[in-house]
């Protein structure tokens, strides 16, 4: 995850006629939310603050939560955050190689000099 806030109330809340997971660390979370116009605003209290990936995963075992509307917002909550598994390369395995004989070479020829230049030298 991005960061590593925890939190101790986790639930689920409708507003415009859609149900999102919410969070919070205080219950009274709940004034806030009726405030600005969310509906069937449901919140449960964990024994533990924990991240808000574990969080919704305690939330989907909660009785209180089992009605379709909940359950579908848990989900997809859960399908959106749920943590990236690396990807991993294909590895390609190496071709076979066959033995080849070595390839016959002609042994290079010494390169001629021209020696006339060199007579009138003093040794």
């Amino acid at each position: 995850m991005a960061t590593d806030k925890v939190f101790n109330i986790v639930g689920v809340s409708k507003l415009n006629g859609e149900y999102k997971v919410r969070f919070a660390t205080d219950i009274m979370r709940i004034k806030v939310l009726a405030k600005h116009g969310h509906e069937d605003i449901r919140l449960a209290e964990l024994d533990t603050a924990v991240s808000k990936y574990e969080a919704v995963e305690q939330l989907k075992a909660l009785d209180e939560f089992q009605d379709v509307a909940a359950q579908a917002a848990i989900a997809e909550y859960l399908e959106e955050k749920a943590p990236k598994t690396p990807k991993v390369k294909a590895v390609k395995a190496p071709k076979a190689v066959t033995a080849k004989a070595p390839a016959k070479t002609k042994a290079a020829k010494p390169a001629k000099v021209d020696t006339s230049a060199m007579e009138d030298a003093p040794f």
